[in-house]
């Protein structure tokens, strides 16, 4: 069964964008010019084989026709990592990063945002990633909330580096402590599970620089599933996958993906879309697909 036939439901959060503030929320959403919405896409691993994922090859080409029949068409997409699946072959990186460009191309929003994951990025120092999609780390701003995107990955030791630390510094150094502040990273910069990789080395420097600020909220992915986590007043929030759901943090022995269903092929898989109101709060409604 394809993506395309499945049903999507929703689950809404509301989260200020200094800390999580309730959930299965209804308000109506105000309106103001500097209100928009955005998709976060995550984990797409594009390029992966295998019995976890029997329909690898039409997840990502049925969810851009899911997300183009959206009736609410968001202002950008964001691509939280892990776009392609990881090969010890250069020229095979670089195939499936064409293909994955090529068939994202069909979005009907063209206004995407990259980054990468461990899979991109780690055997390589993001060099392929870099040709394909451009920088591992920046900022860019839209309608009064400022953006960080910051790389965990490339570094195969799961850290962000003094000098992006540094350079993160003097990002935020320019904002104002009531700035809106949304952070995309792929893993995340918290403990959550370390001997499964899912956490960053000096994520704390990160999140000490981040707590100056009153209202920043963290999106990531890696861990394929949804979890919500407060680090101070600082919230954070993951993605599903769209390649297959992994279990919950330390449920089981070894970090495996969960077996395929083939009477649920698309059974933990999903993405969000997220009403972002500056100086007030954030709606995030998670799409579960299947």
């Amino acid at each position: 069964m394809q993506l395309m036939g499945m049903g999507v439901g929703g689950v809404v959060f509301a989260s200020g964008l200094g800390g999580l503030s309730g959930c299965a929320s209804s308000r109506p959403k105000p309106e103001g010019d500097d209100d928009f919405y955005f998709v976060q896409l995550s984990d797409t691993h594009w390029g992966f084989k295998g019995p976890p994922k029997p329909q690898a090859d039409v997840t990502l080409k049925n969810t851009v026709g899911l997300v183009n029949s959206l009736k609410r068409q968001p202002d950008f997409i964001v691509f939280t990592g892990d776009l392609t699946h990881t090969t010890d072959d250069d020229n095979e990186r670089r195939k499936r990063m064409a293909e994955f460009t090529q068939i994202v191309s069909g979005l009907n929003v063209k206004n995407l945002r990259f980054m990468a994951g461990e899979h991109d990025a780690a055997l390589d120092a993001g060099k392929a990633y870099q040709e394909f999609f451009g920088q591992l780390h920046y900022t860019f701003d839209h309608k009064g909330i400022h953006f960080i995107v910051l790389d965990n990955v490339s570094d195969p030791g799961a850290s962000i580096g003094e000098a992006q630390l540094s350079w993160l510094k003097s990002d935020l150094q320019k904002l104002d402590v009531e700035q809106p502040i949304i952070v995309l990273t792929h893993r995340p910069l918290f403990a959550l599970y370390p001997s499964w990789d899912w956490t960053t080395k000096d994520g704390d420097a990160a999140i000490a620089l981040l707590q100056n600020y009153r209202n920043v909220t963290v999106f990531y992915g890696h861990i394929h599933q949804e979890n919500h986590q407060m680090t101070g007043r600082i919230a954070h929030h993951s993605a599903k996958s769209l390649i297959f759901p992994l279990p919950a943090p330390g449920s089981v022995p070894k970090r495996a993906p969960v077996p395929w269903d083939p009477a649920h092929p698309n059974q933990g898989l999903g993405y969000r879309g997220v009403d972002a109101q500056p100086r007030r709060d954030l709606r995030i409604e998670e799409f579960a697909i299947g």
